[in-house]
């Protein structure tokens, strides 16, 4: 026969179980939604949706809290930075038009941790496509962080800011493109997907066609919703992006990222038209 007191304990065990449940599955939700977002709407949810997030990882949290959000460690897998700096140019806005949306363009992105290659769709998303190659040919890119690295719920390395905060914009913004992308089924972007970040909040028009520099490289099937502008594959260097994922992530509360632990930094980036 169960007593009080141990029916006190089991009704405390089931509390707290259920308690670990709700923490879990609002830190993935938050890590979900987050990273694929740039500066100014990752700021604002710090303050409003992420706000459990930001509290319990800026220490004010409980001990649970706290050894839930410890970060994944592992050996840095990837080298040293080429000498040189982040790009700090901005302009005033979108790039002119030259892009020949009848032509394949090809991205290496020569990183710390190993070569990953692009290839880019001018056809489907050409003001994206357009404006990578801009920024790639002033280099942009080259000495960038890749800042944000998500592997619980979705699977992506975000690069493309030379702040390496998540804040960084080129100074302009372009149209979201390619939304209907038949490749996206079933709100999933497949593995090997590139796509641009954006400040979207999933509610009002005027934060669509907010994308600037920022984009995502997609390691594994991922579920998202159908707001990131599709604008290419990758075709080589996935082994990279699994060694970086392996290194584990860890949470930046000055940014809100949560961030490789891998060294990942563009040295250089180029774009090649075929």
């Amino acid at each position: 026969m169960v007593n009080s007191d141990q029916r006190r304990r089991k009704l405390a065990r089931e509390k707290f179980e259920r308690q670990q449940q709700r923490r879990s599955a609002a830190r993935r939700k938050t890590r979900r939604r987050n990273v694929i977002m740039a500066s100014a709407l990752a700021v604002v949810l710090a303050a409003g949706a992420a706000a459990y997030a930001s509290a319990g990882l800026a220490g004010g949290a409980d001990e649970d809290d706290r050894a839930a959000a410890a970060p994944t460690k592992a050996p840095d897998p990837c080298g040293k930075p080429a000498k040189g700096s982040p790009s700090k140019e901005t302009w005033k806005k979108e790039p002119t038009m030259t892009v020949d949306t009848s032509a394949s363009y090809a991205v290496k992105l020569g990183t710390t941790c190993g070569p990953i290659e692009l290839k880019l769709d001018a056809r489907k998303a050409p003001h994206t496509v357009n404006s990578f190659a801009f920024l790639a040919g002033r280099g942009y890119f080259d000495h960038s962080k890749c800042h944000r690295l998500v592997d619980d719920g979705i699977h992506v390395l975000q690069c493309g800011d030379p702040t390496g905060t998540g804040q960084g914009t080129p100074g302009y913004t372009i149209p979201d493109e390619n939304l209907k992308d038949p490749r996206i089924k079933g709100n999933v972007y497949p593995a090997g997907t590139v796509a641009m970040a954006n400040r979207y909040d999933g509610k009002s028009d005027k934060t669509r066609d907010s994308g600037g520099s920022q984009f995502f490289l997609v390691y594994q099937d991922s579920q998202l919703p159908p707001n990131y502008t599709p604008f290419g594959t990758i075709t080589g260097g996935m082994d990279v992006l699994r060694k970086i994922a392996k290194a584990g992530s860890s949470a930046d509360t000055a940014t809100n990222n949560t961030a490789p632990n891998a060294t990942v930094v563009i040295n250089r980036a180029t774009v090649t038209k075929s």
